[in-house]
């Protein structure tokens, strides 16, 4: 077991480092075009494939934390990768099976991470707790967009870029903390540890914001 362990490992090291430089080429390029699209499927190959080995890997050693990343990550590379093909969510489209079945599967997990959390709380007094529960409230947030979308409640006439913007740049942000929580004893540098678990989100969310106050502009 302890082989096969290791073999997953140098997998999910080798996809996620492909759709870790993947999304940051896509975030500092051109938005639309072909090599953005290329590049895109390259981001979405690694990191869905990463997070299923890392999935795997917490259920062989027993991981909350690569098993809360991994299932987040897939949810928000996945419907972020979805949105795309749904444009006419509210006219004539209606969403796939795989649709539904990312978005029921986050509501399901949200739950569990809130009971993971609070026994890892309260039974085990491990701060840790709180992650899971934190991600269980952001993915209900995106949870209630998908229905609210998913039903025809439109509410923006670029509801799929909107969406597809800030689920991939979620993803890339769960991934990249996940990978610098992983490594931060590595760095040979005196970092406090809530650093590595705030850098990627105060670095990547200025740039969400930017591409949406330019899609507003266009609009």
């Amino acid at each position: 077991m302890e082989r096969i362990y290791d073999i997953l490992l140098v997998i999910h090291i080798a996809a996620g480092f492909a759709g870790l430089l993947s999304g940051l080429l896509n975030m500092s390029m051109k938005k639309g075009g072909k090599t953005h699209r290329i590049v895109g499927k390259f981001f979405v190959g690694g990191m869905m494939t990463s997070s299923i080995i890392a999935l795997i890997m917490a259920s062989i050693k027993i991981n909350y934390f690569l098993f809360v990343v991994g299932i987040f990550t897939i949810y928000l590379v996945g419907t972020g990768n979805r949105y795309i093909y749904l444009k006419m969510l509210g006219n004539s489209q209606k969403p796939k099976m795989i649709d539904w079945l990312l978005t029921i599967g986050m509501f399901l997990m949200g739950i569990a991470f809130i009971m993971l959390g609070v026994i890892l709380l309260k039974d085990q007094n491990n701060s840790f707790g709180i992650v899971p529960i934190v991600f269980a409230f952001v993915g209900f947030g995106s949870v209630r967009e998908d229905i609210l979308n998913y039903k025809g409640r439109i509410k923006s006439p670029k509801f799929w870029l909107k969406a597809h913007i800030s689920r991939m740049s979620g993803g890339f942000i769960a991934a990249s903390t996940a990978f610098l929580a992983v490594n931060a004893a590595k760095i040979p540098l005196e970092i406090p540890t809530f650093v590595y678990w705030l850098l990627p989100t105060i670095l990547i969310t200025p740039l969400i914001s930017m591409w949406q106050r330019k899609l507003r502009a266009k609009r």
